[in-house]
């Protein structure tokens, strides 16, 4: 076909509306424009897909939108989820979390501090402080014991593994024996450390059956 008959043809098509530049749908630019343009009001939350298959969250603030993938967004509400203070109590805590009282309150209780202060005061008030302040003495005594029993683990692995370390710059490897069998350690420090387990928890229950008769 000549040129002069294809320009022909091209004109055609441009009045039946079926030349490629006019059924071709464009991506990317004109798409994000026209996303930009839509009206939204502030505080709207809405998804968009970009030309590679990314998902990203776009909240409306005053004057522009922040954009976020997908997957931050969830990251970020595990983050605040793990940093909430759940046991506060939401019709008088004030509580923003930045003081470290406030975080270590957060571990124990799930509580920022002030909440904790308040929670004590109101068991005070009832008479169940005392009963509260025992469980928790129980409770600390326990997670020290948790503790304990996985630092015999660790000296177990120390005392019964053969180990192996870098020596110098060469990348030369050297091998120390175990200072143990697995079976002499459980005949010394495993065994002494059991004994000293079932004191302990002797004298927990007792000291525990002791306050609940007082």
């Amino acid at each position: 076909m000549s040129k002069k008959l294809q320009n022909v043809k091209a004109v055609q098509q441009f009045l039946d509306g079926t030349h490629k530049f006019q059924t071709k749908k464009t991506v990317g630019f004109s798409d994000a424009q026209s996303k930009k343009s839509e009206h939204r009001e502030i505080g709207d939350v809405w998804e968009e897909t970009d030309s590679n298959g990314n998902v990203h969250v776009v909240e409306q603030r005053e004057g522009f939108r922040i954009r976020k993938t997908k997957n931050s967004e969830i990251f970020q509400s595990i983050r605040d989820e793990l940093q909430s203070f759940p046991n506060c109590r939401k019709d008088m805590c004030t509580c923003v979390g930045t003081h470290q009282l406030d975080q270590k309150m957060r571990k124990i209780h799930g509580m920022c501090f002030d909440c904790v202060i308040e929670m004590e005061h109101e068991l005070k008030k009832t008479g169940k402080y005392d009963e509260y302040e025992q469980n928790k003495i129980r409770e600390n005594a326990l997670a020290w014991l948790r503790d304990a029993e996985r630092d015999v683990d660790l000296l177990k692995q120390a005392y019964t593994q053969v180990q192996q370390f870098v020596s110098n710059s060469q990348g030369q490897v050297e091998h120390w024996s175990a200072k143990m069998t697995a079976e002499e350690f459980e005949n010394t420090i495993q065994k002494q450390f059991e004994e000293f387990k079932t004191k302990f928890l002797e004298k927990l229950n007792r000291n525990n059956i002791q306050n609940e008769n007082n």
